[in-house]
């Protein structure tokens, strides 16, 4: 059988093919009764349009891309928060009938094929997800004039929307919980600098410091559980004494406990071990970790929901979602 067509339909309701054309691109100069009788013969004949055709007239491919500035192994890896908001976007893309477009961009090479791909018309937006400080994309999207949302306040100097949680004051809350359970040698592994989440995170450890008078002792990470075991080692190394942690995210934090499990650091009798993020895996560790509860899915949520708002109804292109202390058995 033959695909119907625009013109089957418009013989069907007694229209011109113009209205029915208006009718499925959703214009609003069609009276509700014509567009009444469109919708029915669309429904009796089994009508799709076509998206290619379509996307000609309306200038929409209601398809929106997720980029991550990060490689395909670190992305898939043990990292639930890369997981959580994928799965997050899909979600309220879909409830939205828009299509996802998952793009990885950690190459000069990647970004380049993605600049590519989104100038070349193929999304009507991009949602930005772990960008580094020289991440060329928001730059080159804010000159291409696409609609872009970050998630989480962008490392480079241009005016773009985003969406971020309070990192300076969790990180503040969750060392402040440390001093006041008598620890006095906290030290932190902080998250990559070329990060604004890592940045914020290691400023709100020493503002809380600061308050207290009591030293910083600092190794630095890339959020992966790899360099949180090498940095917790690189603590140990460093101050002996130590008696306490906070960790710029919880797969981090992860490595770290197994370092002191391994060194025979009891936790938190020896060292207190607060994270950052709250992913699921953080109930489960050996003790539960504590941690700052950072909103994964509703700051993703918010992500989508500011691109799909038209500017003009936004109330403010940049919102910033609390972060929460859940104390666990580990400090």
């Amino acid at each position: 059988m033959k695909r119907p067509t625009l013109e089957a339909v418009a013989a069907r309701a007694g229209v011109s093919r113009a209205t029915v054309s208006r009718v499925v691109n959703g214009q609003s100069t069609v009276t509700p009764e014509i567009r009444e009788m469109v919708l029915r013969a669309v429904s009796e004949l089994g009508y799709v349009p076509n998206s290619a055709a379509r996307s000609l007239v309306t200038q929409r491919t209601d398809s929106i891309a997720l980029v991550i500035s990060e490689p395909a192994t670190r992305v898939f890896s043990d990292d639930r928060l890369f997981s959580m908001v994928i799965r997050t976007v899909s979600s309220e893309l879909e409830a939205a009938d828009k299509q996802i477009v998952l793009m990885l961009a950690s190459s000069p090479r990647s970004h380049a094929r993605v600049e590519r791909y989104i100038s070349g018309g193929h999304v009507d937006g991009v949602l930005l997800l772990s960008m580094h400080g020289a991440d060329p994309l928001p730059g080159a999207l804010t000159r291409m004039g696409v609609p872009v949302v970050s998630y989480g306040r962008p490392a480079v100097a241009v005016e773009m929307p985003y969406v971020d949680n309070d990192n300076v004051g969790g990180a503040a809350a969750a060392v402040r919980h440390l001093l006041d359970a008598g620890r006095r040698r906290i030290a932190t592994i902080a998250g990559p600098q070329d990060m604004i989440g890592g940045q914020d995170r290691l400023t709100g450890y020493r503002e809380a410091l600061r308050d207290s008078d009591r030293r910083s002792i600092v190794a630095v990470g890339d959020f992966t559980r790899a360099s949180g075991i090498a940095a917790m080692r690189q603590l140990l190394e460093d101050d002996p004494s130590l008696d306490a942690v906070f960790v710029a995210n919880d797969v981090m934090a992860i490595g770290a406990l197994q370092v002191l499990r391994q060194a025979g650091r009891r936790v938190p009798d020896d060292v207190a071990v607060v994270g950052f993020d709250d992913i699921e895996a953080a109930r489960y560790t050996d003790p539960p970790l504590t941690t700052v509860r950072h909103p994964i899915p509703e700051q993703a949520t918010a992500m989508v929901r500011l691109l799909l708002t038209p500017p003009h109804e936004r109330a403010s292109d940049r919102l910033i979602l609390p972060s929460e202390l859940v104390v666990r058995e580990s400090a």
